[in-house]
């Protein structure tokens, strides 16, 4: 049920070239394909690299699905998971050449991070007071994020998507130097907010960036998506 954006694609191949560099798995070391400043020039996923933007079409996607299926979408849909995937896989093939060699074409790789998505959501997916929830611990580290979370509402159209952080270097002087100035933000006892909306016809999505007080560090990422009601519908017997 995964979106098959042509930019999406693009976005992720280049990712993964990245990543392939990092961990130092990749079939063509520099020294095979002579461009050792290719891998130099790599650098690493950060928190920074995430734009919660690109998470609006998934959500607004997984509002009109049943519960699994919205799960499913927005997971398959994140840079964040799929990158994290991408890690793992190359990680775990690194003492199995021919395992390697079976996933270097990016079309299987990008399968393989699929399917290993699918598999998060059918077993850790649970409901709680009418919300489907997939809540998964990103515990391979170092990565810049330590848990992702997807959310469903069975009663509604209302789908959400969170990221908590793994390190402090991400502040909210970055958030502001990205994104501008918020629409609205407070400090509460133990940390403070920075929102930021999204409006359209169809939709309004908002983020909210926990920060810790004490530090400037962001803590959380908290993006959710509320469809309008198409108050344009003609009534039953109406005029056409």
């Amino acid at each position: 049920m995964g979106m098959k954006s042509a930019g999406r694609l693009i976005a992720l191949s280049l990712q993964v070239s990245v990543l392939i560099f990092n961990v130092g798995l990749s079939p063509l070391s520099a020294s095979d394909t002579g461009d050792g400043a290719a891998a130099s020039a790599a650098h690493p996923f950060s928190a920074g690299d995430f734009d919660w933007r690109e998470m609006i079409p998934a959500l607004a996607a997984a509002s009109q699905l049943p519960a699994d299926q919205a799960l499913r979408e927005l997971l398959e849909n994140s840079s964040v998971l799929r990158t994290y995937v991408v890690n793992q896989v190359w990680s775990e093939c690194k003492s199995d050449k021919n395992r390697c060699a079976a996933i270097a074409d990016s079309a299987a790789l990008q399968r393989e991070v699929t399917g290993r998505i699918d598999a998060i959501v059918a077993n850790t997916m649970f409901t709680r007071d009418k919300m489907a929830i997939v809540d998964y611990t990103l515990a391979s580290q170092p990565f810049p994020f330590s848990e992702i979370a997807a959310y469903k509402s069975q009663r509604r159209q209302d789908a959400y998507f969170t990221l908590a952080l793994a390190g402090k270097s991400y502040t909210s002087l970055r958030v502001r130097a990205r994104y501008g100035a918020p629409f609205d933000d407070d400090i509460f006892q133990w940390y403070g907010v920075y929102k930021y909306r999204v409006d359209n016809a169809g939709y309004r999505s908002e983020a909210v960036f926990e920060i810790d007080p004490t530090n400037d560090a962001v803590l959380k990422i908290a993006i959710s998506l509320k469809p309008r009601k198409n108050r344009a519908r003609a009534k039953p017997g109406g005029a056409n």
